[in-house]
């Protein structure tokens, strides 16, 4: 199941500059969410991250990678519904391999290891060209707003 950007934008609350996710190619629901991020020399970040060698910062790659697990959630829910919201609970064994600077397109995959009634832990890899750019556990919560 392939999703554009304004089905992406119908599921995540997430706007510009911060909505990470360009497209997602691949859903199983509930378990597994394969997406891309296209990385543009014009976005915002890259005007001090950095002015002389652009880098995409790592926090970000995390943070791509959290909204695309946050898809992961809401696919499995009969209703997405807008009275839940999925946040950050904690990242663990994070590491960074190759930096992501613009042009590369950023292939965001997450995984489904646990849950337990709100709360979700996923196995996140960001790669570029098939290398793996970032890796993390990611675990988020699904509270009512």
């Amino acid at each position: 199941m392939m999703m554009s950007l304004e089905e992406i934008k119908n599921i995540l609350p997430h706007r510009y500059p911060f909505l990470l996710v360009d497209r997602v190619l691949e859903v199983q629901k509930g378990k597994y969410c394969k997406a891309l991020k296209n990385i543009s020399g014009n976005e915002e970040v890259f005007q001090g991250h950095f002015p002389s060698q652009a880098v995409l910062p790592g926090v970000m790659i995390i943070e791509a990678l959290a909204q695309t697990a946050g898809i992961v959630i809401h696919s499995g829910k009969e209703d997405a519904s807008s009275s839940e919201i999925v946040f950050f609970a904690g990242i663990d064994k994070a590491k960074f391999r190759i930096p992501v600077v613009p042009g590369d397109q950023l292939v965001l995959e997450t995984s489904l290891i646990n849950q337990r009634r709100n709360f979700w832990v996923f196995e996140g890899k960001a790669s570029v060209d098939d290398k793996l750019a970032a890796q993390a556990e990611i675990k988020l919560m699904l509270q009512p707003v």
